[in-house]
């Protein structure tokens, strides 16, 4: 079996948690690693630790001038991305729709959807220019499985996986590939302390009893994903921890 030889990857949101292990399961398998997050300190402390093949780039997914000068800002030893993971994203609270705060709606939105799509704008075309490629989202099991509280954050991972099929049918015959990765619950992360704003007892509650995915777990998926030969697209990959399954459908009883 032939596998796509390692080149320069792109991970955003690559200081903690799932990106941060996304890194190094890439630059243990032989890639050169652009990390991209807007914590400068964790990103340098990772390049300082892992060595030159990983540069660190302090980036705000929200800044769309930042992200558009991207391509061109990137020194020649990382300029042609082979791989792009979008990862950065996040979580802001659980209330119902009709108390959530529209900061977070907002907030979501900007992350989860807006950011990814600037990243894939700035480094789909030179991907397709070079025939090759592979644009990596990661997207949730939330985008398919509702709960109470997850609305605009499940609505924006069916954006993601959304967008993953319409850019494989896109893509088709250009060489580029195109997947989503859509965990279940993770732990080890701070998905949930920011979820919860700092609250780390609840934070802490969603995980109790249970035995969740750690961020390893989806590094390793993702690195099977990137790893599979030219000829092959893995379009989703979903997974779950084996404590976790869909939940019941709502209903009141009046």
């Amino acid at each position: 079996m032939t596998r796509t030889p390692p080149g320069t990857a792109l991970v955003t949101g690559a200081s903690v948690g799932i990106g941060e292990a996304i890194t190094r399961a890439l630059v243990a398998d032989g890639w050169r690693v652009v990390a991209a997050a807007r914590r400068g300190d964790r990103l340098d402390a990772l390049a300082a630790e892992l060595g030159p093949a990983v540069l660190p780039w302090v980036l705000d997914v929200g800044d769309r001038a930042a992200v558009a000068a991207l391509p061109a800002a990137l020194p020649a030893a990382f300029a042609e991305v082979d791989l792009l993971v979008n990862n950065a994203g996040l979580a802001l609270g659980r209330e119902p729709a009709q108390r959530a705060e529209l900061d977070d709606w907002e907030t979501m939105v900007q992350a989860n959807i807006s950011g990814l799509l600037r990243c894939t704008h700035a480094l789909l075309p030179g991907m397709v220019a070079r025939r090759r490629g592979h644009v990596i989202h990661i997207g949730s099991v939330a985008g398919h499985l509702p709960y109470p509280g997850g609305n605009v954050y499940g609505a924006s991972k069916a954006f993601v996986h959304q967008l993953t099929m319409g850019m494989k049918a896109d893509l088709v015959g250009t060489g580029v590939r195109v997947t989503v990765v859509e965990p279940g619950m993770v732990a080890g992360s701070e998905f949930s302390l920011v979820r919860f704003k700092g609250d780390v007892a609840r934070a802490q509650a969603q995980y109790a009893g249970a035995q969740a995915m750690a961020p390893g777990d989806i590094a390793n998926a993702v690195l099977w994903v990137a790893t599979q030969p030219p000829h092959v697209n893995v379009s989703v990959l979903q997974l779950m921890p084996v404590d976790q399954g869909p939940g019941p459908i709502v209903l009141h009883r009046g």
